[in-house]
């Protein structure tokens, strides 16, 4: 059953994080964490989602602070490095943060790039790495099929584990998966699950070999078990740059998960300069842990959004759920 709104509303705490580097064109992340009987629980949709896509979310914030949660089948998750749009004389650094992580999720097609400066990003990963790491790559649906078929090509040289989201649409994804099968490079769908109105079309269509879930934006931890179940594709669980209580969410889906033959997208606490908790849940020899996250109030208070922005998350809260509850 659904908290009431006065229920959520009472324990909410509204809160604004620095980033370490510029991520997805902000400096600071916002999210609003609720208690319930379960524990702390996150509702931190991207301030551009329209309150449709964003119900879903605080349904899945419901789910793990009020809902049944499945058993853990493991009690750790190999998780990857994310790497930002940025220049080759950051990469080192950026990684560093994530320590013990064999494989790396390289951001490409940022807008305003060029292709020359995501294929020396890759390539100074695959350096930093050796020929052992992993490298993936995530363009958001920046590229038509033409741009992804070059991209691809030139990515080629530093063995790429698959391409996250080359392209927005179904159909794109289907073509350039048939244009580049022959080179034995996978493709994942990432927005075209967790934005589509049906999350299965990607399988059906046999656009991606691989779904990329994230448990916020499908509405919990047992809706995206159930594409999992339907889907009958390897997954790979990530987040959508949450705090370490979001990270939790995803790393419980990820502990749920019958096979998880990939590195999970759950390491990127690292890119927050501060969080809500004295223990964040960071990548120790590139894994987390699979547990429930207790906040700071030191925290909370010292990272509180303003009274503007609380009064805007609040309203969006109420709205929300509102359409949960219609």
């Amino acid at each position: 059953m659904n908290p009431a709104l006065h229920d959520l509303l009472a324990s909410a705490r509204v809160v604004s994080l620095p980033l370490v580097t510029r991520f997805r064109g902000i400096d600071t992340r916002e999210a609003v964490l609720f208690h319930g009987p379960n524990g702390w629980t996150e509702f931190s949709p991207f301030v551009e989602y329209e309150d449709a896509e964003s119900a879903s979310w605080l349904a899945a914030a419901i789910d793990f602070g009020w809902g049944t949660t499945p058993t853990p089948l493991r009690d750790r998750i190999h998780v990857n490095a994310t790497l930002p749009a940025v220049g080759v004389s950051e990469v080192e650094a950026v990684l560093a943060r994530f320590p013990g992580c064999r494989t790396v999720k390289v951001k490409v097609a940022e807008v305003g790039g060029l292709l020359a400066d995501d294929v020396a990003r890759v390539a100074r990963v695959r350096e930093l790495l050796g020929p052992d790491g992993r490298i993936r790559v995530d363009a958001n649906g920046g590229w038509n099929v033409d741009e992804a078929e070059t991209a691809i090509h030139a990515f080629a040289p530093y063995d790429l584990e698959y391409v996250e989201q080359p392209c927005a649409s179904v159909e794109e994804l289907a073509e350039i998966r048939v244009r580049v099968k022959y080179m034995g490079i996978p493709i994942a769908a990432d927005e075209s699950v967790r934005k589509a109105e049906d999350p299965l079309l990607v399988a059906r269509a046999g656009a991606a070999n691989i779904l990329v879930l994230k448990a916020q934006p499908l509405g919990g931890v047992a809706a995206a078990l159930n594409i999992v179940r339907d889907a009958g594709l390897p997954v790979v669980i990530s987040s959508a740059l949450d705090t370490s209580v979001g990270l939790s969410m995803g790393a419980f889906l990820a502990a749920s998960v019958p096979e998880l033959d990939f590195d999970c997208g759950l390491g990127t606490a690292a890119l927050l300069a501060a969080d809500v908790t004295d223990a964040p849940l960071v990548a120790v020899d590139g894994q987390i842990e699979v547990r429930r996250v207790d906040v700071s109030d030191e925290l909370l208070d010292r990272h509180a959004a303003s009274a503007e922005r609380t009064a805007w998350w609040l309203a969006r809260v109420e709205r929300c759920h509102a359409l949960l509850a219609g």
